[in-house]
């Protein structure tokens, strides 16, 4: 009997999407307005997001990068406009067709109650009607990615702000969504493993995933990113690879902050430094 119902339970959860074509736009918002209580914060805000791509979301506290991002992820009702998900209204979504489609990984991760590490990723595999072999493999793949393996049995909230961060990063990688959402997802970490989250967007858009990451540090967006959309007072200043958007000019009115921008002497990245007395 306990068989045959968890037959039902597997045959009643959504299908996952098919795999995206780069270049597919899988989610977009469209004239997009929102509010955070009595405050409008987006003021018709238009920008897609496309699979095999990492797009950034930069600009100064406030400019609206965090409500953006909610609202793509469809967490966040907007006022007006619309927010779609694999091209379809983000409100014509079921829950379960969400998860299957998105994955988010907010600022802040807490927990109330002694969850291992591993069972924190292993949440990721909620959405999936999958056996357990596919679910271990996941969750194994995405600890490693993250590098948090050597901790899995350790309580969650005995960590450190910067672990924290890293296990819920891999519970989204194991949610192994096509769009994936990230809220400042370096704000706790040190320089190496800034670096590993921001190669490992890379490697998700390789895959044919679309990444979405709000970032401070301009130097990481600039050598990481396809894209960079420049949020300022919920509006978008600019969209489009960081070594055209990224210019003195505009950085510098945007940031009200004097800054030089020169190529990397390596990579030819662009590099965002603030204006200094010398």
């Amino acid at each position: 009997m306990r068989q045959v119902r968890s037959i039902r339970l597997l045959r009643g959860r959504p299908a996952p999407p098919s795999p995206a074509v780069p270049g597919d736009v899988l989610a977009e918002a469209e004239e997009l307005r929102a509010r955070l209580g009595s405050r409008e914060v987006l003021h018709g805000v238009s920008v897609p997001v496309r699979a095999g791509e990492v797009l950034a979301l930069v600009g100064p506290n406030g400019a609206g990068k965090s409500t953006l991002l909610g609202a793509l992820a469809a967490d966040l009702p907007p006022v007006a406009g619309v927010v779609r998900i694999h091209g379809r209204p983000a409100t014509d979504w079921s829950a379960p067709e969400l998860a299957l489609r998105r994955a988010v990984l907010p600022q802040s991760a807490t927990l109330s109650f002694p969850f291992t590490v591993e069972e924190v990723v292993r949440m990721g595999r909620a959405p999936h009607a999958t056996g357990p072999a596919e679910d271990d493999l996941a969750v194994a793949e995405a600890m490693a990615a993250a590098e948090v393996t050597d901790f899995a049995p350790r309580p969650f909230s005995a960590l450190s702000g910067g672990e924290r961060a890293r296990v819920a990063l891999a519970r989204v990688l194991a949610q192994r969504a096509p769009l994936v959402l990230l809220d400042e997802p370096t704000a706790a970490l040190d320089l190496r493993h800034q670096e590993l989250v921001l190669r490992l967007c890379r490697e998700r858009a390789r895959a044919g995933d679309a990444v979405v990451v709000v970032l401070h540090d301009l130097a990481l967006a600039a050598a990481y990113a396809h894209r960079v959309a420049i949020l300022r007072a919920g509006r978008v200043a600019a969209d489009g690879p960081p070594g055209v958007v990224f210019t003195e000019e505009l950085l510098s009115d945007v940031y009200e902050q004097a800054v030089e921008v020169f190529p990397h002497p390596r990579t030819g990245a662009a590099v965002v430094a603030p204006r200094r007395p010398s």
